[in-house]
């Protein structure tokens, strides 16, 4: 395994549990979730309890990283200077604050210049 480490945004593990993507499409290294993420995948309203039962289960195996005093402090920042949805702009401060590189396919995180970003090919068949 390589040294990178990775925060997934919560639109990819709503991929993996919707089977649109598979763990092993993801790239080699350790894998976080936000405490945000875990909130949005469990409060998403079209979420089947198959796909919760999924998600759970990842998140028993996914460390999550909770909010932090300096987690709090980048997301204003981030939200003031890129215009950001809050729970956008708290992923982008954790990903910021842990050293992380965010896999998403979601395009507003491209506009902050201060992380790192993979995106992954969705299977649309």
């Amino acid at each position: 395994m390589n040294g990178d480490r990775f925060l997934l945004d919560t639109n990819i593990l709503l991929y993996i549990s919707g089977g649109k993507i598979s763990i092993d499409n993801l790239p080699e290294g350790q894998f976080y979730i936000s405490f945000i993420t875990e909130l949005e995948a469990l409060s998403y309203p079209s979420i089947t309890s198959d796909e919760e039962k999924h998600i759970r289960g990842l998140f028993s195996e996914i460390p999550i990283i909770d909010i932090t005093k300096e987690i709090k402090q980048h997301a204003i920042e981030f939200r003031k200077k890129y215009n950001l949805k809050l729970p956008d702009a708290v992923i982008a401060a954790t990903v910021f604050t842990s050293g992380t590189i965010l896999i998403t396919n979601d395009k507003v995180f491209s506009q902050v210049k201060e992380i790192k970003i993979k995106s992954i090919n969705i299977n649309t068949a």
